[in-house]
């Protein structure tokens, strides 16, 4: 409660401290330094909830002079926002129809019963949902099924140590798989879709959703196999042994889900429909009459379709979704959004992205292999401990300031830093899914230290060197 006091009366002084300063060629910079400063602070410690703080630049940038209340408003509507909106809907209508879980047991089931292939099936299904709805909701339907895995396999093990190593492996591999999974469609994670939204901002050519998903996919494979080996055989190592009871308890699980409903195929096919079109938009594109077709409107879309399309349930049960579902969409998420985008705005308009841009490319870099290299590295530790749609959102014009002045393609640095800001493996306070997992109980937070320092090296090597080298293959 004193940290969280002292956060909170942090933010305002710091603000008031640099409003005042008596420096009238620096006065719009400066009070922005001040927004920036609170707002981070707020966010960190959470003294308020992180929607609240995301509505500070509706009330400071117009009594600072930055921009008009309108023009703030306007932050708060981006497309980018409503696409996450349609993405959060469809996850609603997995989650409602228990359509997830099933999906997650079958996966399960098809692993078999050695202790390394349940970990990989967790893991996979993990991953496969994340792409789809938040990280959080994956991880919290996930937990109690790897809990009762490892509950139920306990004794199968020949002595505790083994046993141990199974629960870290499997929770680790549930909290890290969430935060790769998002990390292949711009929908699955905030940063992409901060991303998304600056590069349309700065009129760069669109991502678009088939081409990320076609670039990210192949890097996720390959952290995820990473991952993987990490855990399983390096730093916490699984005997390559049969785990009896895995089978039956999947049985049981599925046999009291039972037969898929009319409502969980109408749900699949909404999903798999939305999909395919954004896959084949730049196709739909060249039709008359479909050449404003945006990935966008496909999300609201869909999301329009589950509240016109019957259950089929009985005459009673009415659509896939209805508005008392909507209590399950994560608002302050869609605020955070429109607070990080208001903030890159903000620095835009009062010229600190140009100023700390000069600074930074004025520095020596002997190729741009290591700038991506430094500013991956830069991504992946401070989202160890702020939020990463704050990080993407106020450092990615930052990134295209120093590629303009280097003379480098923006995407170069801004795509590595993007994914870097999705690789928090270390602590439980980086990423919902690792705060998830680690109150389970099965793992200390030195345990999470140790394979979470790991990975954060190496994604950052991974990440790197894939973005050096396909960056330009596929954006440039």
């Amino acid at each position: 409660m004193r940290k969280q006091s002292l956060a909170l009366l942090m933010g305002p002084f710091t603000f008031a401290l640099l409003s005042f300063w008596p420096s009238a060629q620096w006065h719009l910079q400066l009070s922005m330094l001040g927004i920036i400063i609170w707002m981070l602070t707020w966010w960190i410690s959470q003294a308020v909830p992180i929607g609240v703080t995301s509505l500070l630049p509706m009330i400071l940038f117009p009594l600072a002079g930055i921009a008009e209340l309108k023009n703030t408003a306007a932050n708060y509507a981006s497309p980018i926002i409503y696409l996450f909106f349609g993405g959060f809907v469809l996850g609603i209508a997995l989650e409602k129809w228990q359509v997830h879980k099933r999906i997650a047991l079958t996966i399960l089931k098809a692993a078999g019963e050695s202790a390394s292939r349940i970990v990989l099936g967790s893991m996979l299904a993990t991953a496969l949902l994340s792409m789809w709805i938040s990280n959080t909701a994956t991880t919290v339907m996930m937990l109690p099924i790897g809990m009762s895995v490892v509950g139920l396999v306990r004794h199968s093990f020949e002595d505790s140590k083994k046993a141990q190593n199974f629960g870290i492996a499997l929770m680790l591999g549930i909290a890290y798989a969430a935060n790769l999974g998002g990390m292949a469609t711009l929908i699955g994670t905030p940063p992409n879709l901060v991303l998304a939204n600056l590069v349309q901002e700065a009129e760069l050519a669109p991502l678009g959703f088939a081409r990320w998903l076609f670039f990210a996919l192949p890097l996720v494979i390959l952290l995820f196999a990473v991952v993987f080996w990490l855990n399983t055989r390096l730093l916490f190592p699984l005997k390559a042994q049969k785990l009896s009871g895995i089978s039956e308890l999947l049985s049981k699980e599925l046999k009291t889900l039972g037969k898929a409903k009319a409502a969980e195929k109408r749900v699949l096919l909404v999903l798999a429909a939305t999909a395919t079109l954004w896959i084949l938009k730049a196709q739909l594109n060249q039709i008359a009459g479909l050449e404003s077709l945006s990935d966008t409107i496909i999300a609201l879309l869909a999301a329009v379709a589950l509240f016109i399309i019957p259950a089929g349930q009985s005459e009673k049960t009415g659509p896939l979704l209805a508005w008392p579902d909507m209590q399950k969409m994560p608002w302050s998420i869609l605020l955070l959004f429109g607070g990080g985008i208001s903030l890159a705005k903000g620095m835009e308009k009062t010229e600190m992205v140009n100023t700390l841009g000069q600074w930074i490319s004025s520095a020596s870099y002997p190729s741009v292999l290591l700038l991506i290299l430094v500013i991956t590295l830069f991504a992946v530790f401070l989202t160890e401990v702020m939020s990463n749609v704050a990080l993407v959102s106020v450092f990615i014009p930052v990134s295209f300031i120093i590629a303009n002045s280097l003379q480098v393609d923006s995407l170069l640095l801004a795509i590595p830093l993007t994914l870097g800001a999705s690789c928090a493996f270390m602590f439980p306070i980086s990423t919902p899914p690792n705060a998830i997992v680690y109150s389970s109980g099965f793992l200390k937070m030195g345990q999470m230290a140790k394979a979470g320092i790991w990975l954060n090296l190496l994604s950052i090597a991974l990440i790197s060197l894939y973005a050096y080298v396909l960056v330009p293959t596929f954006f440039g």
